[in-house]
């Protein structure tokens, strides 16, 4: 079984290169962006004609959230043109594509966990831009997999945990959002689980070769699903944990949005509904939605 996986220099890339190992019968390509550079069309169809790939995992994108209200088009084209070169080469390839998006597609005014089937409304560019790549790929290609996930952090890559510990290092006191409510997501166990649905796939492709019969995953009518670990907190909630956990000594104080104003807006409650996820892939991915603070432990 061969997978290539696309922005192996982010966090999930490098999450995904950290399990590889576990996984002898899984033969892994990982490209950064100047190995493969989704924005150019010929460059992905180079290296699929060469690889040949079963799979693609785009862990590629652009997420500088506020950078992105002021570089659209940059945004656009890893975020859309990229989605849309990935998912014409796979349907040219026969690959099945999991493609990775973000919470960042509501607009956060929910009162209770997202599901994929609630209507998507971003209120900045970065959470329009994967919106437009999500639809781009449904457009283009049966054979994908449509990841949601949010707040994602690890050991690798910049996000919110490393920020927090060498803002720890380095000041006697530190002020985080209390106001903005989601669930903090182990970018470890996010590559967990993309491993886990392309083997669940592959062994339904493999039973459904053998009896003539269509591979009923790809007919379901929407092939988006939601993934974090379980739980809430806010910005402040997760920042106190990580201090905890870590014994940093530091005079933490909550504040709300307003006092800490951003290009972009951010959702204000993004919590995810992973009902659907559980019920398709059942045993296969349930272990790797465990209680996020149990997971910052682990790092």
């Amino acid at each position: 079984m061969v997978v290539v996986v696309t922005g192996a220099s982010g966090q999930l890339g490098q999450s995904l290169q950290f399990i590889a190992p576990n996984y002898p019968q899984i033969k892994f390509h990982f490209y950064n962006s100047s190995e493969l550079n989704i924005t150019d069309l010929e460059n992905c169809k180079t290296i699929f004609s060469e690889i040949k790939p079963d799979f693609c995992i785009n862990a590629a994108a652009y997420t500088a959230v506020d950078k992105a209200e002021s570089e659209p088009e940059k945004a656009y084209a890893i975020n859309v043109t990229g989605a849309e070169n990935l998912a014409k080469v796979c349907k040219e390839n026969n690959t099945v594509l999991l493609h990775i998006s973000t919470d960042f597609v509501f607009d956060g005014n929910a009162s209770k966990p997202y599901t994929e089937d609630d209507t998507p409304n971003p209120t900045g560019v970065y959470g329009q831009t994967k919106l437009d790549g999500e639809k781009a790929i449904q457009e283009i290609w049966e054979k994908h997999f449509i990841i949601r996930t949010s707040w994602v952090y690890s050991q690798f890559g910049n996000n919110f945990m490393k920020t927090m510990l060498r803002l720890g290092a380095e000041r006697d006191s530190l002020s985080v959002v209390n106001d903005q409510i989601g669930t903090p997501t182990n970018a470890v166990d996010l590559a967990e689980v993309l491993v886990r649905i392309i083997t669940f796939c592959h062994a339904e492709l493999v039973l459904a070769s053998q009896s003539h019969l269509p591979f009923s995953i790809f007919h379901l009518s929407s092939k988006i699903f939601n993934f974090s670990n379980e739980g809430q907190c806010s910005w402040y909630e997760f920042a106190k944990k990580i201090f905890e956990i870590n014994k940093i000594e530091i005079d933490l104080q909550p504040i709300p949005t307003s006092s800490y104003p951003t290009p972009a807006k951010r959702p204000s409650y993004s919590v995810l509904d992973k009902s659907k996820i559980k019920e398709v892939f059942g045993s296969e991915i349930s272990e790797e939605i465990s209680d996020w603070e149990e997971r910052l432990k682990e790092i």
